[in-house]
């Protein structure tokens, strides 16, 4: 069949000279011949061409312009790795550059820019899935991306971000968003030495105002109980009034004996000597205290001597004895107030150092609200798919012109109708059955 069909093919090829127009000037006036089809179609296609242009809703586009700060070390690495690819390539070539002193930093911010932890973010502060009319945060993550548009240059290194919205307002916060989230990222992953020394100082000094909290309890239960106020200070006031109330004694002693020669033992007056003696006497072995150990409560010991509570001070005997324990509790706390403070200007310097030391992201062009447009180019929309029309148009009339000229008995048109009848049959037969089931 088919030897039969290219035998008759080159038998007309020789035999039958082409009828169909074939240079420009018949193709020219073949479409002149139906000039008012060509100027209706081309009417029409122009106001659906401007119904579409104007049905594409407008977007308008904001653009910021960032510096990465130039950070070399183990923080950018780690960020590199952060920002791969699934593929893990985009990291180890990151890691590669760090290593060998490139300056991966504009890819790696571009990386981190077109994250999924930004992106998320930016989809649940805007709602996006929402706005975007998605059922899916993949779906909407995809056209976000295809929203935004980041850009380097190479040789400064600066990075363009744009974003578009159908909403100017919209656009600008999307960028500025993307701005803010970075610089989160950027926060929250940086492991500089600074900022380890300054967790770390941080943790120790929570631990040490535990203790020093614990040490100036401990201090303050032992001298509520014990009367120690300040134990130098009280022995001093002890020693000196006991001397004042010996010196006090040893005069009314020697004024009693005078007493006693002059009015006898009987007197008023010698009575009333008799008892401030007494009680001056009282006074001293009431300051003076006792040798003997007594029950002490020491926070933290068992069995150490102490004084009596009813007591306002403690007896001077017993003073020793007190100041070991309170020295050892005295001494804890003014070393954990020492080490408290050392600790607190340590850790304002570190947090210094730290700021310093994180990477901020230098805004060169901050986001503005766009005024204009940026998309759809109705006029060029409106034209390239008019053209698009009358050329197809064009484009079908000479096709069919070509087709009229051949000769029926030309084999090409016989094996094309043929084609083209039994796809109509089938098409028939298909549209038939479908009509049945219904």
């Amino acid at each position: 069949m088919s030897h039969s069909v290219a035998t008759r093919y080159s038998e007309y090829t020789a035999q039958a000279p082409p009828t169909a127009p074939t240079d420009w000037l018949s193709r020219t006036r073949l479409l002149w011949q139906h000039r008012r089809f060509l100027s209706r179609l081309t009417a029409v296609a122009l106001v659906f061409s401007l119904a579409i242009a104007f049905a594409i809703p407008k977007r308008y586009k904001s653009t910021a312009s960032i510096m990465p700060p130039d950070q070399q070390g183990s923080g950018a690495m780690l960020l590199a790795a952060l920002a791969g690819r699934s593929t893990g390539l985009g990291a180890l070539g990151s890691l590669a550059g760090g290593l060998l002193g490139g300056h991966p930093n504009t890819a790696l911010y571009e990386n981190l820019l077109e994250s999924g932890t930004i992106a998320g973010k930016l989809i649940d502060r805007f709602d996006l899935q929402k706005v975007y009319h998605s059922r899916y945060r993949f779906t909407t993550a995809k056209h976000l991306a295809r929203m935004t548009k980041i850009s380097d240059d190479k040789k400064s290194g600066v990075i363009t971000l744009s974003v578009q919205d159908t909403d100017p307002v919209r656009a600008r916060d999307l960028a500025q968003a993307y701005l803010d989230e970075l610089n989160h990222v950027l926060t929250r992953t940086s492991t500089s030495s600074a900022r380890q020394e300054r967790v770390f100082i941080e943790s120790r000094l929570r631990s040490v105002g535990v203790d020093l909290e614990q040490a100036q309890l401990a201090m303050s239960e032992f001298s509520s109980k014990n009367s120690t106020i300040d134990l130098k200070e009280q022995t001093r006031g002890l020693v000196d009034a006991g001397a004042r109330v010996q010196g006090e004694l040893l005069v009314e002693q020697s004024g009693l004996q005078s007493l006693r020669q002059i009015y006898g033992d009987g007197n008023v007056r010698v009575r009333e000597t008799e008892a401030r003696i007494a009680s001056l006497k009282q006074d001293l072995q009431k300051m003076a205290g006792s040798s003997a150990p007594l029950v002490v409560e020491t926070p933290g010991v068992a069995n150490a001597p102490a004084a009596d509570k009813e007591e306002l001070y403690p007896p001077l005997r017993q003073l020793p004895r007190l100041a070991v324990p309170y020295a050892n509790l005295y001494r804890r706390m003014r070393i954990q107030e020492t080490i408290f403070e050392l600790l607190t200007q340590q850790y304002e310097m570190a947090r210094i150092e730290e700021a310093k030391d994180i990477p901020v992201v230098s805004v060169i062009d901050s986001p503005g609200i766009p005024e204009r447009k940026f998309f759809p180019p109705r006029l060029l929309l409106t034209l390239v798919l008019t053209f698009l029309v009358f050329a197809a148009a064009s484009t079908f009339l000479i096709v069919r012109e070509h087709w009229r000229a051949i000769d029926n008995l030309d084999p090409r048109k016989e094996f094309a109708t043929e084609v083209v009848s039994v796809l109509r049959q089938r098409f028939s037969r298909k549209l038939a059955s479908e009509n049945k089931l219904a």
